[in-house]
């Protein structure tokens, strides 16, 4: 790819204020990045190319008038759950969608802090899985490893931010959506507190399981765009106390309890954690005992924690299917776990939400001893592509569960969980660990990744499938 690499959302941002370049130079970098690498990764399902360059001269513009914002003029771009004025929201979905007439809360937010939408990213249906494939778009694919998942639901974020196609970009995490795509692309993944950032339209999404979060090259980057789309809606059901993430981003985070936890939570389908995932996770307690923390095994007790989480899941599915123009397009497994959310019915569902302040003591009794839990954030390196196209309902709940048992209960528990790049597997496949806490703990948990960020700086490491660059 011959388009020269963007720079980060930190830099970007400093770039844009000091004068040093334009909005329209940043936007139209992206936009000739993307165009370049969409036969390739296939990362985005729409792309606003007029619009941004339009918006991009504005914020010149205001830029040249001494107007300043934290994201005035940067190139961003947010997961196709998110409304974007003037374009559809097919969440994956195949079909003619209309275009929405208002941006979601996310985005009117990340707008006000003059970011530029340049495209909205391709996630799977509803964003049930750890893959982005489909029939609506097709295969997302891995920049590390075009043979290969970049994972999901937020893939086509991950795979455009790893790709270097925009510096950041908003996803979206109801089981790990956020988090799994950025271990398996070699990115920061920011899962923050239920609320953090507004699911508007929706005064919560899938029940309460999933927010929206960050996904970018550094921790400081991913901590900006989070302070930049944070806040709530007056139709939101949570309303979080605030947090200064871009701050907590340049702070030491002081000597820290940490609990190393291999163990998986249950469930009734056989899984296994690869050696190499663990010993990529292992090494990273080992430097972070070497930074100076004290770092022991210890396991948060889950229980029968997935009782909590399957109503909300398939509920929330039911509910979005309300939205697709014409359902019997859709993927027959969206079809069968819609059925299974109105099968279930309101009973189990609200036992669901009443289990979670039980559960949030049960999980939560490991914090009276350790201030995080380390934890792998997938058992295995991104499947291939395909790996799990045709297979029945069951067939990919099992290998999906297989593939990614980590991240889902922290979901369940609305708190705050960051992934961080743990290293390369073999065929130079990324891997990632997760760093999780308490509720509203976001600024310990980027203090203490931006630590580890400083000590394995693996920001200077790109993909090269796309791009020229250095790999592992």
């Amino acid at each position: 790819m011959a388009t020269e690499t963007l720079p980060g959302l930190e830099d970007a941002a400093r770039a844009l204020a000091e004068g040093t370049t334009t909005s329209r130079a940043l936007v139209e970098r992206s936009l000739e990045r993307i165009e370049a690498a969409q036969p390739v990764l296939n990362a985005f399902r729409r792309v606003r190319a007029g619009a941004a360059l339009a918006e991009a001269d504005a914020a010149d513009r205001r830029l040249a008038a001494g107007e300043r914002l934290p994201l005035l003029g940067v190139p961003v771009a947010v997961k196709d759950d998110m409304d974007v004025a003037g374009e559809p929201t097919a969440f994956g979905c195949p079909g003619e969608f209309p275009p929405q007439a208002r941006d979601a809360e996310a985005v009117r937010r990340l707008r006000a802090a003059g970011a530029v939408v340049v495209g909205k990213t391709n996630t799977c249906e509803l964003g049930q899985w750890p893959f982005t494939e489909g029939a609506g778009f097709g295969d997302t694919r891995n920049p590390w490893a075009p043979g290969h998942t970049p994972g999901g639901s937020s893939g086509g974020s991950a795979a455009a931010v790893a790709a270097g196609l925009v510096p950041a970009a908003l996803g979206s995490d109801g089981a790990g959506s956020v988090r799994i795509p950025a271990a398996w692309t070699h990115l920061v993944g920011i899962k923050p507190q239920r609320g953090r950032i507004s699911t508007w339209p929706w005064a919560e999404a899938f029940h309460g399981i999933t927010v929206n979060g960050t996904l970018a090259r550094t921790v400081a980057d991913a901590a900006l765009l989070l302070d930049a789309a944070s806040g709530a809606h007056e139709g939101d059901l949570h309303r979080p106390p605030a947090v200064e993430a871009a701050r907590a981003a340049h702070r030491d985070p002081g000597r820290l309890r940490i609990a190393l936890s291999l163990k998986m939570p249950f469930t009734a389908s056989p899984k296994q954690l690869d050696p190499q995932v663990r010993s990529r996770v292992v090494a990273l307690a080992e430097r972070l005992a070497a930074l100076g923390h004290d770092v022991a095994e210890a396991d948060p007790r889950y229980g029968q924690i997935g009782l909590a989480f399957v109503p909300r899941a398939t509920a929330g599915i039911a509910d979005w299917l309300e939205r697709v123009p014409d359902p019997s397009l859709l993927d027959p497994r969206t079809r069968e776990a819609a059925r299974m959310g109105r099968a279930l019915g309101a009973g189990p569902l609200r036992l669901a939400r009443r289990a979670e302040a039980a559960l949030q003591r049960r999980v939560g009794a490991v914090f009276d001893t350790y201030d995080v839990v380390l934890a792998p954030t997938t058992a295995t390196p991104p499947p291939r592509i395909g790996a799990m196209a045709g297979l029945s309902g069951w067939r990919t709940d099992r290998a999906m569960i297989a593939a990614c048992p980590y991240a889902w209960p922290w979901n369940v528990l609305g708190w705050p969980g960051v992934n961080v790049p743990a290293g390369f597997a073999g065929g130079g496949l990324p891997v990632g660990a997760q760093l999780l806490g308490p509720a509203h703990s976001e600024p310990l948990l980027i203090s203490l990744a931006a630590q580890l960020e400083a000590d394995q700086r693996w920001f200077e490491l790109r993909p090269d499938a796309v791009q020229g660059g250095t790999r592992p």
